[in-house]
């Protein structure tokens, strides 16, 4: 039933909580806002309280609040209509004589209008929903890790140094090392690694039992590249196996120590990663001690080219995989509440920093627009969440909101970032566009819309098309 629940949970909360700031902002600053509808076109269910009409529309692909507006009649239609154009007469049935339009006949005051309001307040407006969302993020990645308490590695022994272009000095550490300090802090767990380096200012300096390496930052070398190429130790323990894939069929089990691969001595879990992510397809033997007895054990990887946070499988490149598990020497450390916000908030920022990578990685063709996702790939996510844990589906939660807070500030018109730089515009201009110059824009918006909206729907469908062309091909031989 969760599971079934699942995508209208997502996409409704999302949407609720983004929309409802624009509504919560309006009213408190004066703007009169006549209909607040989750989702577009004709409506399933909708009712009246005070002044405002609630409406649940039948395309739940977004949100509206309608805010009194006298210079938006080319984009009214969106939101169901302008309050002159969707006006009530006398003869309907549920018209108010008592209420303002479009429910009854008495007119808009001047100070109701979203015009009528000052720049700052009109912004507020405008950043209400963003500002919604990332705070829905922090409050459920607060929530989670307040209950969850937070992993801790309890050591500070480096298990790998990937190179960093521009940064040559990380060569001095080497596998084995111990990290004492960072920037002159004394550090005992890999969490207090990675909390100095975040820190840091010009420059990172790494003390370990062999002395002291100093990499100066820069645009391309920083903190978070220095944090991805530095690998906490991990020992070369198998905890589980998969079913069905090569280590099983090799017979690999809980508590096998591997000691070499294809010949090479091992030192940590990162050298067998190594070894193995270059060896797709290749029969590939392991050393390995088990209860004290040696033995081999011949595995062949397979090829794998999801991006699951390997830089070489977001390229595209087979990397081989076994499908062994490591051991975990992380423990969990119960956390209270003020540091659950800390945490909360810093994974909220982490996700929206990676999300704007992302799309600029994307505008400059660096990642494939095969990665984004639309509405069916967002509905198979939260089914697949919601049947891992109520705690993954949430975390989907919060990272989607995350996603649409920071989506929503492009400057693209439609989007609340693009009516930001009109409404900014205008104040430099000192005067609203013309109707004509608002038609351009509002073209301008719908294309850019229209255009993400087929691109996203091609990418959640492209596998479905693929298999239903290959069933025809069959079928005519």
């Amino acid at each position: 039933m969760l599971a079934m629940l699942a995508p209208v949970l997502v996409f409704g909360l999302v949407i609720f909580v983004h929309e409802f700031g624009h509504f919560l902002a309006a009213k408190a600053l004066g703007v009169y806002a006549p209909r607040f509808s989750i989702g577009f076109g004709p409506s399933i269910f909708r009712f009246r309280r005070g002044e405002t009409e609630y409406v649940l529309a039948i395309l739940p692909l977004g949100g509206y609040v309608r805010m009194a507006s006298r210079n938006d009649e080319e984009t009214a239609f969106l939101e169901g209509g302008s309050e002159q154009a969707t006006a009530k007469r006398a003869t309907d049935p549920d018209f108010d004589p008592d209420a303002m339009i479009p429910f009854g006949p008495k007119p808009v005051p001047e100070h109701r209008w979203f015009e009528s309001k000052p720049l700052w307040a009109r912004l507020i407006i405008l950043l209400a929903g963003v500002i919604m969302n990332v705070l829905l993020g922090i409050v459920i990645s607060t929530v989670l890790a307040f209950h969850y308490g937070q992993s801790v590695y309890p050591s500070t022994v480096i298990g790998a140094v990937h190179p960093v272009a521009g940064a040559p000095a990380l060569s001095q550490l080497a596998v084995g090392d111990t990290i004492r300090a960072v920037n002159g802090e004394r550090v005992s767990t890999w969490n207090d690694v990675l909390r100095e380096l975040a820190g840091s200012g010009r420059d990172v300096t790494i003390e370990t039992q062999r002395g002291a390496v100093r990499v100066p930052l820069s645009d391309t070398v920083t903190v978070d590249a220095i944090g991805g190429a530095i690998v906490y130790y991990i020992p070369p323990v198998v905890d589980s196996v998969s079913p069905g894939f090569p280590a099983a069929a090799a017979g690999f089990r809980h508590g096998d120590s591997v000691v070499s691969v294809a010949g090479q001595p091992i030192r940590s879990w990162s050298d067998m990663v190594a070894i193995v992510g270059a060896s797709a397809g290749k029969s590939v033997a392991f050393d390995v001690v088990r209860a004290g007895q040696h033995m081999t054990l011949t595995a062949t990887p397979y090829a794998d080219t999801t991006a699951s946070g390997d830089s070489t499988a977001a390229r595209g490149v087979s990397v081989g995989r076994i499908g062994a598990q490591a051991v975990s020497l992380a423990r969990t450390d119960r956390i209270g509440l003020g540091r659950a916000v800390a945490v909360g908030a810093k994974l909220t920022w982490t996700e929206a920093s990676a999300i704007t990578r992302a799309v600029h990685q994307i505008t400059t063709g660096a990642m494939s627009v095969k990665q984004l996702a639309g509405p069916v790939g967002i509905t198979k996510a939260s089914v697949a969440a919601a049947r891992s844990g109520i705690d993954d589906l949430f975390y989907l939660i919060a990272f989607l909101s995350v996603n649409l807070a920071v989506v929503n500030l492009f400057p693209i018109p439609i989007l609340d970032g693009g009516q930001i730089l009109v409404n900014v515009l205008e104040a430099v201009k000192g005067s609203p566009f013309s109707a004509r110059t608002r038609e351009y824009i509002l073209r301008v918006g719908l294309l850019a819309i229209a255009l993400i909206f087929v691109l996203v729907m091609y990418n959640d469908t492209r596998g479905g098309i693929a298999e239903l062309f290959h069933w025809v091909g069959r079928l005519f031989g």
